[in-house]
Order: C-alpha cells, then sequence, then structure tokens
C-alpha cells in the first residue's frame, strides 16, 4: 500500500534513511558504507511508493514481495523498513549485536518483512524467480508483484544467470529486478525515475523486466561517494584521503545529511 507520499516527501525520508545508516552503523562499528547509501533512493521508492505491502501485516497474503540479493547492502533495508514501521527506529542501534534480529546479513525468520535470507553473492535473483514461479504457475496469482535488487559486481556469478535464463524462459513477467550498477558512472538516485521505471515494468507481460539503476557509492556524504574504501567500512573506522579524522566522520557524515533537506539530483534510469 504505497502512493501515499508526494514526491518530496519521499526524497526527504530517503535523505533520512541515510542518517538512519550512519547512525546505525557507527553505533555497529562496523558494516558496509556505501552500497547501503547508493541504495536508499530505489528502497524508499520501492517501499513507500511502488510495494503493495502493509507493514502491520507482514505475512499479508495479497503482498508485493522484496528480495536483496547483495545482502551485505541490508542496513538500508532494516532503515527503510523501521521507517515505514515494520519495527521501531530505536531497534536499528542494535545492527550486528549479539543477539539482535538485525544481523549482518538479512536471516528471513528473525524479522517479520524480510522474505529472504541471503549472504552468499548471486542467489537473491534464484530466489526471486523461484518465488515468481510459484505464483505465476504454481498459484496462477497475477497481481502480486516480486521484486529484486542486484549488486553489479554479483553479476559475474553463474547462479544470477542460471537465474535470468529460467526467469526469461518461463517469462515470469512478475519478476522486476533493480541492478545497482555503482560503479562511478552517471546518477541515478531520481526517485520519480525510480517508481516510473517500475510502472512501465508491470506494463510487460510476457517477460521478467530489469532495471539498470546508475548509482553512486555513498550517496550523500560527499567524502564517501565514488571512494571504494567505503564499501565495507563506517565512519569512524578508515580515514582514506581527503576524509575528516575517524573521530569526526560520523558528525560530518551527519550534518551533510540533514542540511540536504531532502533535495537531489536529477539521475537517469533505463
Amino acid at each position: 500500500m504505497g502512493g501515499q507520499l508526494t514526491l518530496k516527501q519521499l526524497e526527504q525520508k530517503a535523505n533520512q534513511v541515510r542518517q538512519d545508516i550512519i547512525s546505525m552503523l557507527v553505533a555497529a562499528g562496523s558494516g558496509h558504507s556505501a552500497g547501503p547509501l547508493d541504495l536508499a533512493d530505489i528502497m524508499t521508492a520501492l517501499y513507500f511508493d511502488i510495494m503493495n505491502i502493509d507493514p502491520s501485516k507482514p505475512e499479508w497474503p495479497e503482498r508485493d514481495v522484496f528480495f536483496l540479493s547483495n545482502g551485505h547492502c541490508v542496513p538500508v533495508q532494516y532503515a527503510v523498513m523501521a521507517e515505514r514501521g515494520y519495527f521501531p527506529v530505536e531497534e536499528l542501534q542494535t545492527l550486528r549485536k549479539f543477539g539482535s534480529r538485525l544481523q549482518g546479513h538479512p536471516e528471513r525468520t528473525k524479522l517479520p518483512g524480510l522474505e529472504n535470507t541471503s549472504g552468499p553473492l548471486g542467489s537473491g535473483l534464484s530466489q526471486a524467480a523461484g518465488y515468481a514461479y510459484s505464483l505465476q504457475y504454481l498459484e496462477k496469482v497475477r497481481h502480486r508483484w516480486v521484486y529484486a535488487v542486484t549488486g553489479d559486481g554479483e553479476l559475474n556469478e553463474g547462479n544470477i544467470w542460471e537465474a535470468a535464463m529460467f526467469a526469461g524462459k518461463y517469462k515470469l513477467s512478475q519478476l522486476i529486478v533493480f541492478i545497482d550498477r555503482n560503479n562511478i558512472q552517471i546518477d541515478g538516485h531520481n526517485i520519480e525515475s525510480v517508481i516510473d521505471a517500475a510502472s512501465m515494468a508491470r506494463a510487460i507481460s510476457n517477460k521478467p523486466s530489469v532495471i539498470i539503476a546508475h548509482t553512486i557509492a555513498g550517496k550523500g556524504v560527499d567524502f564517501m561517494e565514488y571512494d571504494y574504501h567505503w564499501h565495507g567500512n563506517p565512519p569512524g573506522t578508515i580515514e582514506p584521503e581527503g576524509a575528516p579524522p575517524k573521530s569526526d566522520q560520523a558528525r560530518v557524515a551527519l550534518n551533510k545529511l540533514r542540511t540536504l533537506d531532502g533535495k537531489i539530483t536529477s539521475g537517469d534510469i533505463h
């Protein structure tokens, strides 16, 4: 159940999600920064507009489903789920803590609303394709949608291409895949474009759809953008050239995000 926020509100929500990501990673002292930050716009569009979901009923039989294939980026999924109301925002501070429901990779049975467990790269698309197949051929349900996000690096995994061939063979039109193409190319952070692309994909009736989103790793924090050093490190743990001192990184990053006021640069999605 989405579509209730204006474009401006969606942009501001994505900015809040980025702040949540920084705060939770700093509290954890470990985790991935760059990928979660660059996915904030896509994930906000999915959870707050595109997908038909009800956080109060995470097992609702009529829901759309989401599969995160690049599981190390799960901080963004936790953040957007908390902001959407699946669990208290305060729980984000337990990321990667012993006994927490919010582990470094998503575990389906630990948190209501998670549809898959992921860790080994390349498996998420197979999971999503299998779910879409079950809807289309076993249950013959045509009004539900299966969304997946994959990283560009995991496209080297053979499992991805087996899943893609499976989806093509069975014409899984209910499967819509976003590829997070963050290898320092053009900007793909335009939420309106994300929503429009998903709408176009849903209009295709005889094959699965792939949306290639050109994103910026570390989006929203200038000293992190385009810098691969932040792939697996949170603020305060490393000090690459051009970054503030470790002790100041979290403060600088959050201040940068808080002063954006929801602004976002236009981008390109195709």
